[in-house]
């Protein structure tokens, strides 16, 4: 069986967005891991507009020629680590969009976050913690909460990520629990296909 595959969601796409700070960080990392593949994927490139449709992907075909493409694009992957800014204690509109935009291609693969904000972002997780369940996602025990102190310290340019010792021990537990999450998700994934076409023939 191949390697699984993580996306690594950028959850911004304001001009200013501090979000491709830790998007280089964590894919650096998350790339010397033995065991899995790794893909940015900037919401930038994916122009969705507000969700539109006539009921969820998993209950009608989307209309929208971007996000028939947004969810061959996540159905690619075997996880995810998703970048969460907090906005107003909850994740960017344009993420939840995103989110929202797509449906059984979330199913049964593992999600992981990293916030960062005035408490490291932990309202916009919890909250992504909570739709991620409902997508029937498993949203690992291990994050990257990036407090205000040491987010204004990388942003003014006063330190890099890579030299704060508590964020990369959180960052190489978040990697590790997802690419285990997913090795056993997507042969679990597997079986149930062979599963089912079995009980088809």
């Amino acid at each position: 069986m191949s390697k699984p595959k993580i996306a690594i969601v950028v959850g911004s796409t304001r001009a200013a967005r501090f979000a491709d700070v830790p998007t280089q960080w964590i894919a650096k990392i998350a790339k010397s891991h033995a065991d899995i593949d790794v893909e940015i994927v900037d919401l930038r490139d994916w122009p969705l507009p507000f969700f539109d449709e006539v009921a969820s992907s998993a209950w009608a075909p989307s209309q929208n020629e971007v996000a028939q493409r947004w969810q061959k694009k996540v159905a690619e992957f075997d996880g995810f680590i998703f970048t969460a800014a907090e906005y107003n204690h909850a994740p960017t509109g344009v993420l939840k969009n995103a989110i929202d935009y797509a449906a059984n291609e979330w199913n049964k693969k593992p999600a992981g976050f990293i916030g960062y904000g005035s408490v490291g972002g932990a309202r916009a997780v919890e909250q992504l913690r909570l739709i991620a369940v409902e997508l029937q996602m498993a949203p690992v025990k291990s994050a990257v909460h990036i407090a205000w102190g040491d987010f204004l310290a990388v942003r003014q340019g006063e330190k890099k990520l890579e030299d704060i010792e508590h964020l990369n021990q959180a960052a190489a537990a978040l990697i590790n629990d997802v690419a285990w999450w997913a090795k056993v998700l997507k042969a679990a994934r597997a079986a149930d296909a062979i599963a089912a076409e079995a009980q088809a023939a």
